[in-house]
């Protein structure tokens, strides 16, 4: 497939808190056949730890 499924966009950045429903989603889309982007990003929001990850579509 050369292009993303569903008119989803070739870069995507995932954003949430760090918990399962967010490593599924990343999952998910590497399922889809993303990849991953370099590392992701974390922060403290001061009450929980934010993750954002950017994945893209080969080619």
């Amino acid at each position: 497939m050369s292009t993303p499924p569903d008119g989803l966009p070739v870069y995507r950045v995932l954003t949430g808190p760090d918990d399962p429903v967010f490593c599924h989603r990343v999952s998910e889309a590497l399922e889809l056949g993303y990849r991953l982007h370099e590392g992701p990003a974390v922060t403290f929001d001061g009450e929980r730890v934010i993750v954002a990850q950017a994945v893209v579509w080969p080619g």
